[in-house]
């Protein structure tokens, strides 16, 4: 295929001219790459290199001013701002940067189209005082303040840049206003040089003047990349900007436009693919590039245009290992490493001074892959063992002076991550600097670590330093908050520019990098509307109106740039895949791109549109099952000779595999810290507090006197129970204060509950309160004894009959403790893990001679205490009468069960089963 840039060197070379003598000027540095490599090509002869230059680098040096970054050009603007600006009126620097950077827009923009400074800001000013009705005589301090502002406009302007003219400096707009005065210097010291411009397309006024009268001194050439399909069509934006150059352009009067070509007219194979989410379209990408390197054997004349960088990370995964000359031409953003969550997440803690630190945020600088590290301690993890305190402790808030105590020899660490940020902002930079020498003195050390985190720690000491300099030049910043705003300022600018052979293999870039270049195969990714084009904005003080009064571009100049772009790139290309994603996201997404319909409603090519269905793998759920091996079955046979509760038996009939996770394997859960008071914290805690009050009270009949003296107690006790059971945990504000204050009450009702009863005449007489229970029952096929063990809550009479009593702050009803078949008991866990537990109690109290049946047992629920004792019964059926007294028959049928259950247990041939719970 023939190029842009090959199609105009032959044209030189037609015309005779030696390439030597040439300047080019190109829209981008990128390009000129290309252009060198094209230039060897087409020249039979030995020569020198022409002079090539991106547009920004002739206007520098027309200007003879110096471009400097955004976040130099905010610091010098604040300066202004200060001088200009009453001191009792003055927005801090983080304030003002948020505005800042937007008037800094609008001051390139008017310098850029050459409009009048005086004329804009007067108009401006004149709108804002009509918008608040200047002449009433109420005016309000913040309405007089606003229109101050606007009619200091002028004034921040003329200070500002003839600041940075006296120090040689410049925002681009002021360059290229700068660039249009010395023009006619520059022409008449230029006499030998001649300048070809070349694949421009919208350019800003000052661009147009320089050119022109480039041009018109015969002391340069321009060749544009437009087909005749965009130029004659009145309605195609992508033609836009060249019919305006081509219409307007008094030389184009007596010279010819070069060129309008009949490229994009040429047959070629274009396919619109809907793809679900971005990573689809990155996993899609890999998969079309594989098919193409199978195809071609090389990628050479492929480019991969990313509508939405960033996109680059999961194309750069989704790449296929056969893919081996690669060149990115996009630079990696400093703010997607991950030492940039690390900084990110310190800003983020200490932006509020404050001794201790929320436990989330301790834990993720802890973990952090950068400061784990830094704790390591002849092969032990201190962050883990840090972590563990935290959580095993409860600790909610935590004060560094802690972290120490436990991590005593990790004290420089812990000060350089959570102590040295609330001084100065020059010491709090000295200890950004110290934290990143710090992790480089481990990683020197660490010989399997890589070069990358040394560069990523490289790059990060180059930007504090870049912020040292700043302030220690200008002295601006004077809060944590400011510092953090100038970080991310800088850092979202600063990129990791990958290492490549810029000529060969697949090319991978950003729409704006693709300028002036051509390809073959063409994949373009993230066509949607809102991101190509972008579409509507405002981030600028000048309104649309004014915009248009004044020739300024507005969105549909911009939504132009983005068309020629994405027009240019298929101009040549033969074949084309066009990649949107149709799952409609927060902000973009959903809605395919104008462009594709476009394609479509113009009827030159055949589009073929599919939507492309993610490849998920089938995966067939099975439900695990465990085999018991002989190491398995003594495993078995130990826990059940050390004893089997309730509860672990409710956990069996509930799912096997838990019951293997947590009682063969002693899997337990992850402790986190309890925010907010966990339900079987709270559990404990009532348990516990009426323990200590039942305790004195066992052998003794209840009386109203007596529970009454227990009620001052309620608060004391149950204060003690929840530092016991919730460690150094707050108790006394937000949700937890709630959870406590919901202990108290219902330690207080069921006080209340008892008295009641007592008052309706019914006698009531302790037993035994949290009473251990162990019994062995004898197993047919096992040649041991099984223990069964467990506490009961209560036992107490009633009116002589005796009860045992579980607890459960929980909601139970009284359907959960009746029984109609007894197969079912331990089959059935959401309806009967209820009764079965109560009914292990009674079994195990009857066994160890405790009771002597019939007994009654049941629950009572601290959310359902209106419903009083729900007592266990065995029902003849569904409607049947209820036996709620415990008899040998009771216990008979149940112990059958329950040997059954156990056998199932300790059985090699049945495995543990997963259930679908």
């Amino acid at each position: 295929m023939t190029t842009f840039i090959f199609d105009v060197l032959n044209d030189l070379i037609k015309k005779n001219y030696n390439f030597s003598e040439l300047t080019f000027i190109l829209p981008s540095k990128r390009a000129g790459l290309f252009l060198k490599h094209q230039i060897a090509k087409v020249s039979n002869k030995t020569l020198f290199a022409p002079e090539i230059l991106s547009i920004e680098e002739f206007v520098e040096e027309l200007s003879e001013l110096k471009s400097v970054t955004n976040t130099d050009l905010l610091f010098e603007f604040y300066t202004t701002y200060q001088k200009l600006t009453e001191t009792a009126k003055q927005d801090t620097f983080e304030s003002f940067s948020k505005w800042g950077q937007i008037l800094l827009q609008d001051f390139n923009e008017i310098d850029r189209y050459l409009i009048p400074q005086h004329q804009i800001f007067n108009y401006l000013s004149a709108i804002q005082e009509i918008n608040h009705w200047s002449s009433e005589s109420n005016q309000t301090e913040f309405i007089k303040n606003y229109l101050s502002f606007w009619n200091k406009l002028t004034a921040y302007y003329e200070d500002f840049t003839t600041t940075l003219i006296n120090k040689n400096i410049g925002y681009q707009g002021l360059i290229y206003r700068e660039a249009v005065e010395n023009i006619e210097a520059y022409i008449q010291n230029t006499a030998n040089k001649k300048f070809i411009f070349l694949g421009f397309n919208a350019l800003n006024t000052a661009e147009e003047t320089i050119i022109q009268e480039l041009l018109q001194n015969d002391l340069a050439k321009i060749y544009w990349d437009i087909d005749a399909v965009f130029i004659e069509n009145p309605k195609h934006d992508a033609g836009l900007f060249t019919r305006q150059h081509k219409a307007r352009w008094t030389y184009f009067k007596n010279h010819s436009f070069n060129w309008i070509t009949q490229n994009y007219s040429k047959e070629k194979n274009i396919s619109v693919l809907g793809i679900p989410k971005n990573v689809g379209q990155a996993k899609y990408i890999g998969e079309l590039l594989e098919h193409l390197k199978l195809e071609n054997n090389n990628l050479q004349h492929t480019a991969v245009v990313l509508g939405d960088e960033n996109l680059l990370v999961p194309v750069l995964n989704a790449l296929p290992s056969s893919i081996e000359a690669l060149n990115i031409t996009m630079g990696f953003p400093l703010k997607s490493i991950p030492l940039a969550s690390l900084f990110e997440n310190l800003f983020r803690i200490h932006k509020t001074a404050s001794n201790s630190y929320y436990y989330k945020d301790v834990i993720t600088i802890l973990s952090h892959q950068f400061v784990r590290p830094l704790f390591f301690e002849e092969h032990t993890d201190t962050s883990n063992k840090l972590i563990e305190h935290i959580n095993s402790n409860n600790l909610t808030y935590i004060k560094p002076e802690q972290l120490k105590k436990i991590a005593p020899k990790h004290t420089a660490v812990i000060d350089l991550l959570f102590t040295n940020w609330s001084t100065s902002i020059k010491d709090t930079l000295s200890n950004c600097l110290a934290l990143i020498f710090t992790i480089k003195s481990y990683l020197d050390e660490d010989k399997s670590s890589n070069r990358l985190s040394l560069e990523y720690l490289y790059r990060f000491n180059v930007l504090f330093n870049e912020v040292i300099r700043l302030n220690s030049e200008y002295n601006h910043i004077k809060d944590i908050a400011s510092l953090h705003s100038v970080y991310k300022e800088l850092l979202s600018s600063e990129t990791l520019d990958f290492q490549g052979e810029p000529l060969q293999g697949l090319q991978i870039m950003g729409m704006l990098e693709s300028r002036v270049l051509d390809f073959e195969t063409v994949i373009i990714s993230s066509v949607n509307e809102g991101i190509l084009p972008a579409g509507k904005s405002n981030n600028s003080f000048i309104p649309f109106d004014v915009k248009l009064e004044n020739s300024l571009p507005t969105y549909k100049e911009k939504d132009a740039v983005y068309t020629y772009h994405f027009y240019r790139l298929l101009q040549r290309a033969k074949n084309v895949f066009i990649l949107y994603n149709t799952e409609a996201d927060v902000l973009t997404g959903g809605e395919k791109s104008r462009f594709i319909t476009q394609l479509e409603l113009e009827g030159i090519h055949n589009i073929k549109h599919h939507i492309i269905a993610p490849k998920v793998p089938v995966i067939e759920h099975s439900l695990n099952a465990v085999r018991k091996t002989d190491a398995l079955l003594q495993d078995i046979f130990n826990l059940a000779k050390a004893g089997f509760s309730p509860s672990s038996l409710t956990n069996y009939m509930r799912n096997p595999i838990d019951f293997y996770y947590q009682k063969i394997l002693k899997i337990r859960e992850y402790e986190d810290v309890e925010e907010t008071v966990a339900a079987n914290t709270l559990g404990t805690v009532v348990h516990n507090t009426l323990e200590d009050f039942y305790e004195p009270l066992i052998n003794t009949v209840l009386t109203v006197d007596a529970i009454n003296n227990l009620k001052p107690k309620i608060n004391d006790r149950v204060t003690f129970h929840f530092k016991n059971e919730y460690k150094e945990g707050d108790i006394s504000k937000g949700k937890n204060l709630i959870v406590f204050e919901i202990a108290k009450r219902y330690v207080l009702n069921f006080l209340n509950a008892e008295i009641e009863d007592i008052k309706a005449g019914n006698e009531i007489k302790i037993l035994q309160v949290e009473a251990h229970n162990e019994v062995e029952v004898t197993i047919s096929g096992l040649d041991f004894p099984i223990k069964i063990t467990g506490k009961v809550d209560r036992v107490d009479a009633y009116n002589g009959i005796t009860r045992i009593i579980d607890y459960k702050t929980g909601s139970v009803e009284q359907n959960q403790v009746e029984v109609v078949d007894w197969a079912d008991i331990t089959t059935d866990y959401k309806k009967y893990s209820k009764s079965f537990q109560v009914l292990t109690y009674v079994y195990m109290m009857y066994k160890a001679n405790n009771i002597s049946l019939p007994v009654e047992a049941g629950i009572i629920s601290f959310k359902n205490l209106n419903s009083g004792f729900l007592k266990f019964a065995k029902k003849e059926s569904s409607r049947g009468k209820k036996d709620t007294l415990i008899t040998e028959a009771t216990i008979a049928a149940f112990e059958t069960e329950l040997k059954a259950l156990i056998s199932e247990i300790c059985n090699p041939d049945i495995d543990f089963l997963e259930k679908e719970v």
